[in-house]
């Protein structure tokens, strides 16, 4: 029997304060989302695996929840938003030319290994711009971020911006195969650098290419060095890749939002469809991202619409941590009052009760039991955050002190 009060492991219940304030935010980040001009759209909490096959470039097969379902197809709780939501807009938006515009909050489940310590089902807000290939979808999707971020109650916090073209540029030049890029890519995200350096210099590339791989772990800063990056390669497509980031930056200006991104070309991110931009936001007093994002021109294609689009997700429960460990309140909607009533006193308790009601306050009406005193009640009250208490007996209506 007590082993039926636990959850597995990797998921928790969420209750009293903490539910309340993860409502505010969910709250606050859908009325961001409506200001930027996102419609809300929900998908099925489990898809078919083929949604999320390796081709995808999504989570690794070994890191779903797999089932079956009466006609033994492989079903699978979503572990990602994007290539449902690619999914759902080449069904729904297939003959839409005008960039589309979507938004959503949604529990996504990864298994991840017992060891990190990381939930297993998390909440996540995201939106995603689809059919709008230039740089100025890029910079709003960032502003919206930072909006978002903001709007929680977060002010110190940091937007990285990424560039998987640069490195993609460099591999083309190196003339590296598959299985090289990858193992280098692994490295680099994870900055080793001696990882780096023993590959590089094994292959002894050209003066000019090779030190651009190996400072590629630790390119990252101020748009510096962006352009310094640029003084490394000739090569067109890694060129592209940093004129557009500059392009980025100078739109982020117009928002007047510098001081809140940083570049890492270092950053490469973990999912294969991120064809352009990527980032992820950090702040302090927690070890995880509170979000992360990217361009992803081709993975709509796989589901029959040929539309470029970026989008981004922010991680609700890291968002709360954050606020916890920063002391940061999050003012939420409460209930205010709790009225007590003797039982000979239903009848004006319960009009009472929907009178407040009516002029907008949030009620909670209680029978008082003979067996309870005023102070048992006034504990109660006290420990689920209800402010005050109003008693009903034979001689009316009054505040508990």
């Amino acid at each position: 029997m007590k082993q039926l009060l636990h959850t597995p492991e990797g998921v928790r219940d969420i209750y009293n304060s903490e539910c309340n304030r993860k409502t505010e935010v969910e709250n606050r980040l859908r009325r961001v989302f409506k200001r930027y001009g996102y419609f809300d759209i929900q998908t099925p909490s489990f898809e078919f695996f083929d949604i999320f096959s390796k081709e995808r470039g999504s989570v690794a097969g070994r890191e779903m929840y797999k089932f079956f379902d009466r006609e033994g197809n492989t079903l699978v709780l979503r572990p990602d938003m994007t290539p449902p939501i690619a999914r759902c807009a080449s069904k729904y938006y297939g003959e839409e030319t005008c960039p589309v515009r979507l938004s959503y909050i949604a529990n996504t489940y990864i298994n991840h290994s017992s060891y990190q310590g990381r939930l297993k089902e998390r909440t996540q807000a995201g939106a995603e711009c689809i059919g709008d290939d230039t740089s100025d979808a890029d910079a709003e999707v960032i502003a919206l971020v930072i909006a978002c971020l903001k709007t929680c109650g977060l002010t110190e916090f940091q937007v990285d911006i990424g560039q998987v073209g640069f490195f993609k540029g460099l591999v083309e030049e190196a003339g590296f195969g598959e299985e090289t890029a990858g193992e280098l890519k692994d490295l680099i995200e994870k900055k080793n650098f001696f990882g780096v350096e023993e590959r590089i210099l094994k292959r002894k590339l050209p003066g000019r290419l090779s030190e651009a791989f190996l400072k590629l772990p630790q390119m990252f800063g101020g748009i510096e060095c962006v352009r310094e990056a640029k003084k490394l390669t000739e090569n067109p497509t890694a060129r592209a890749a940093l004129m557009r980031l500059e392009n980025l930056y100078q739109l982020l200006t117009c928002y007047g939002l510098e001081q809140y991104v940083s570049f890492d070309l270092g950053m490469l991110g973990t999912y294969r469809y991120y064809t352009g931009i990527i980032f992820r936001a950090f702040t302090y007093g927690t070890g995880e991202a509170l979000g992360s994002g990217g361009r992803y021109d081709r993975l709509m294609c796989q589901f029959g619409k040929d539309a470029p689009s970026v989008g981004f997700g922010l991680y609700v429960d890291n968002i709360l941590s954050a606020l916890s460990r920063q002391n940061i309140p999050v003012d939420t909607d409460t209930v205010d009052t709790l009225l007590l009533y003797e039982k000979d006193c239903r009848q004006t308790a319960i009009r009472t009760a929907e009178k407040l009601r009516g002029e907008g306050e949030n009620l909670q009406l209680l029978r008082k039991r003979s067996v309870k005193t005023l102070e048992e009640y006034r504990v109660y009250a006290e420990n689920n955050q209800i402010r005050r208490i109003y008693y009903l007996d034979g001689e009316g209506l009054h505040e508990v002190e």
